[in-house]
């Protein structure tokens, strides 16, 4: 049993969003000890034009802001991922909005983009450390009246301070987000973002990867059609999958009647199908991350040869710890080598035929 494990029950008395807030806290006081990062070579690779020590990343939501990036890269992960961040502040939705389902070790949430806004976050960027992958997830504030506008503004001002930038058009809890998956208005933001992308080159600044998260409520015309669109325009990486929206009949909590998207260990079959076409989608020639339902070495594995490159976890801190990326690294690298793979990037999608 660990500390957290001891720790848990305390932790859990309080509101989930309490909860987070007392973590932020921690990290920020400098009261989780750092351990080192020094990782099994075999885990390491370059994705994207980008090094990545191991693929154990933090998913955005937790640190919407960017306040505790160097507190995190202390925990054990590859990278990290900040955000969702709009243009302008916004408070997000009414509380409570986040609710534990403990007995399905899931998290339904319905923030809405809560964040202090772009001109924050820019200066807790330029702090993060060196040396350290750190994505910039954008978002789209509620009242915009032109929501492709706000992802172009958002990249304009973070990927310079960022290693990559994510286009998140995935969430639930923001209405008519999701609609930007759609072909013809997932054609104007990717082309605008490109367009943005080249001419920020152009005057001078480096190259940047832009990723687009993606749902898991999809159709199999929309994962066509997403497929088709990151192809055209050269989007360097798909993340699969946010939280979901659908509530699977083996749930036991009360709380899974709350509105909001589902994360966690039942999103965990969902991603991982969703990941699969993708990755069958595109033909292996996207980098794809995989998150929702990732809590150990063995669902990471599954994910890695189903296509995935990368990894995104947020859930599994709730319920595993905040060591559990480590944790994560140091028992894929075991099932790695006693596989016989020479590095991560040899089991890559070699359970999922193209």
């Amino acid at each position: 049993m660990s500390i957290y494990d001891i720790a848990r029950p305390l932790l859990f008395m309080f509101d989930a969003e309490k909860a987070h807030n007392l973590s932020l806290l921690a990290l920020k006081s400098g009261m989780l000890p750092r351990i080192d990062n020094i990782f099994d070579p075999i885990l390491s690779s370059e994705v994207f034009g980008l090094h990545f020590l191991n693929p154990i990343g933090l998913a955005a939501g937790y640190d919407k802001n960017a306040e505790v990036i160097s507190a995190l890269s202390g925990l054990g992960f590859g990278f990290v991922e900040a955000g969702s961040i709009t243009p302008k502040p916004q408070p997000g939705n009414p509380k409570p909005r986040i609710f534990r389902l403990t007995q399905d070790e899931a998290v339904i949430n319905r923030l809405g983009f809560n964040n202090q806004g772009l001109e924050t976050a820019a200066r807790n960027f330029d702090k993060r450390p060196m040396g350290l992958v750190v994505g910039a997830n954008l978002g789209a504030n509620k009242d915009s009246t032109d929501r492709i506008a706000d992802y172009v503004i958002g990249m304009e001002k973070l990927a310079p301070r960022a290693s990559y930038v994510t286009v998140n058009i995935s969430s639930p809890n923001t209405p008519g987000l999701r609609a930007l998956q759609g072909r013809a208005e997932l054609e104007d933001l990717l082309g605008r973002v490109v367009e943005k992308r080249q001419s920020m080159i152009d005057t001078g600044e480096a190259f940047f990867p832009i990723l687009l998260k993606i749902a898991p409520d999809l159709t199999d015309t929309d994962k066509a059609d997403i497929a088709a669109s990151v192809l055209e325009h050269d989007i360097d990486g798909l993340i699969i999958s946010n939280t979901t929206i659908t509530r699977a009949n083996s749930l036991q909590d009360p709380q899974q009647t709350e509105t909001g998207g589902l994360s966690g260990q039942p999103l965990k079959n969902i991603s991982l199908g969703v990941l699969k076409e993708m990755y069958q989608a595109t033909q292996g020639n996207v980098p794809l991350v995989g998150v929702g339902g990732i809590q150990d070495a063995e669902d990471a594995y599954t994910r890695i040869r189903a296509g995935a490159s990368l990894l995104q976890l947020y859930t599994a801190m709730v319920y595993k710890g905040p060591y559990v990326a480590a944790e994560i690294a140091k028992e894929l690298a075991e099932m790695l080598r006693k596989d016989n793979f020479a590095n991560i990037k040899d089991a890559v999608g070699v359970d999922t035929p193209l």
